[in-house]
């Protein structure tokens, strides 16, 4: 096998190895728990809020839990397929296929003047989705890169040139 494919073998089996290390696992929890607390909000304590909000507000709320909503499950949908690459149940070539249709960048928030007026509990959701959200496409943009080519031979000899160059005065 040449350097080259073997670096690049190398790549792959690392980023299969992120999905397998417990940062991926911390980070999945973590995922599935906000998407049930905002479950749980959304449906109990969130909807008796809504009811106190006057009707610009309320609009508002209803926009930005819906946008909310949206964030989660397209972020809960990637960490899915992804757990299926840490199970063995596919590879991260197939994830890859599969992530197309996932959409990591779905239903940024309003301005944060308007989400002021909005109640705490589903501010803070909105924040900790947006979170999630930055870390998982970072995950994200580090698994699914291509890996960039290896250069064969030793890396040191241009530089070597260089100081030869240099000092030959």
């Amino acid at each position: 096998m040449s350097d080259v494919a073997q670096g690049e073998a190398a790549l792959v089996v690392l980023s299969e190895r992120l999905t397998s290390s417990a940062a991926f696992t911390a980070l999945f929890r973590e995922g599935m728990d906000l998407v049930e607390e905002t479950a749980a909000y959304l449906d109990g304590n969130g909807r008796a809020e809504a009811k106190l909000l006057d009707r610009a507000v309320s609009l508002t709320y209803a926009t930005e839990s819906m946008r909310l909503t949206t964030r989660l499950m397209q972020l809960a949908s990637w960490l899915l397929l992804h757990r299926a690459v840490k199970e063995g149940e596919m590879t991260l070539i197939q994830a890859n296929r599969e992530k197309t249709k996932v959409k990591l960048s779905a239903a940024d928030p309003g301005a944060p003047d308007v989400l002021e007026r909005l109640p705490e509990q589903l501010q803070s959701l909105i924040a900790r989705s947006m979170n999630l959200q930055s870390r998982i496409r970072r995950l994200d943009s580090s698994m699914h890169t291509p890996p960039e080519p290896i250069a064969v031979g030793n890396p040191l000899v241009s530089q070597l040139n260089m100081l030869k160059a240099a000092f030959e005065n």
